[in-house]
């Protein structure tokens, strides 16, 4: 009996606990251009449900990873009738000019601008178009909204038309095209939590070859014109937590291909590779960032292998699409240090180490190995950032290279590199 009696106090004592614990207001502030039903329908805590820290820290950082929202905080006010939370943003302005400029020590030049609004609708719905200018020009528009239907659903919506002049290495040396690629893609986005989403969706795609000069091989046509059909599975696990221009934490990102092809000049080929990235803060002004990239593509013979050696893919002050191969394994590190902060303004520092190595087409996994493939590129750069401007990181880096043939250049870019 008085063992029971015992429980029955205990019980009644946790609930009159639970009671005085439970949220009976929640309020968002600091909030202009982003509704506030935008924000409350990706929070998790709810009025009526106890004061949890950890669900609140959530929140939080899933608030800061919008791009509307350059911080976010939260308060715990008493009343009378339980307590009342009140989550705190200061947002990002998002209507963003998009600029990329590269050059080698070969005189080759070229650059990409583009608008986007990160924000649109205040619902955090992006909306942008690109124009790229590499010896031709070039054209590219989407929109994605993570949110269209719910805290989870939503969709993407691209279209590119792309022109270029493409390397294609044969085997009695190198022939330049001017390629083409129109495409039309749809995604279907979905968030599991806060760290798990996927993208599934599929894009419809012309290539146009057309060969300009250099080298000539019976096997491999001088012009063509194919129609394709590309399947797309993306994965993305994401634990990454920002404090303005500071990041920590670790995020992997899958991307897997199916490509059908209409014609037989180009054979089907499967395709995926995963970007493993790491972030550690070092002290109080320093941030180390590391980004692995492993992938695979079917091993045919084609001189029109898809990974290619790019400034702006993986090393910075290698050129434009140097080498191109069936396999890759890149490794970008580098130390950012705040050398200058004031109110919105971060100057930072940058030194970085880019490294890779690609598979042959038709070649094996020796082919890694092999120092004519290799590529190492270190260099230094500098960071001018906006603190309350989403991605609002003007980038110059420049890179060297160490290994054989190698070339050097300046890379410029809006955003981190990676």
């Amino acid at each position: 009996m008085k063992s029971t009696l015992t429980f029955i106090i205990l019980f009644v004592t946790s609930i009159a606990v639970a009671q005085e614990n439970i949220i009976t207001n929640i309020v968002i502030q600091g909030n202009k251009k982003t509704k506030t039903a935008a924000l409350t329908k990706l929070i998790n805590i709810e009025k009526g449900s106890v004061l949890d820290s950890l669900k609140i820290e959530k929140d939080i950082n899933r608030l800061k990873r919008l791009p509307s929202i350059a911080h976010a905080y939260y308060q715990v006010h008493e009343k009378e009738e339980g307590y009342e939370l009140v989550y705190g943003v200061e947002e990002n302005f998002t209507l963003i000019p998009s600029a990329n400029v590269y050059t080698t020590n070969d005189d080759e030049f070229a650059f990409r601008l583009g608008l986007y609004e990160f924000n649109l609708l205040g619902r955090n719905i992006t909306l942008g178009a690109i124009y790229q200018n590499d010896i031709y020009s070039s054209y590219m528009a989407n929109i994605r909204a993570p949110f269209l239907f719910g805290k989870r659903l939503g969709l993407a919506l691209n279209y590119s038309n792309i022109t270029t002049e493409e390397p294609v290495f044969l085997e009695n040396g190198t022939a330049d095209y001017k390629y083409n690629n129109t495409s039309y893609e749809m995604l279907g986005l979905y968030q599991f939590n806060l760290q798990n989403r996927i993208e599934l969706g599929i894009n419809y795609f012309n290539e146009d070859y057309e060969y300009k000069e250099g080298v000539t091989d019976p096997e491999v046509p001088q012009d063509f014109d194919v129609n394709k059909l590309l399947y797309k599975f993306i994965y993305e696990y994401n634990n990454l937590d920002y404090d303005y221009q500071y990041v920590s934490g670790f995020r992997s990102i899958l991307n897997t291909q199916y490509v059908i092809s209409t014609e037989d000049v180009l054979p089907d080929f499967f395709i995926w590779w995963n970007d493993f990235l790491y972030y550690k803060r070092i002290g109080k002004k320093g941030n180390w960032a590391s980004r692995l990239r492993l992938g695979l593509a079917s091993n045919d013979e084609s001189p029109f292998a898809p990974f290619a050696v790019d400034n702006n893919l993986n090393i910075r002050g290698v050129g434009n699409i140097i080498d191109r191969g069936t396999g890759v394994i890149v490794l970008n590190t580098e130390y950012r240090h705040t050398l200058y902060e004031k109110n919105w303004f971060v100057l930072q520092s940058n030194v970085f180490v880019d490294g890779g190595s690609w598979r042959n087409p038709g070649g094996d996994f020796g082919d890694f190995g092999n120092s004519q493939n290799f590529r190492l590129y270190p260099g230094v750069g500098l960071r001018f950032m906006h603190k309350k401007i989403f991605n609002a990181i003007f980038r110059i880096d420049y890179g060297y290279g160490v290994t054989q043939d190698a070339t050097n250049g300046f890379v410029f870019g809006i955003g981190q590199y990676f």
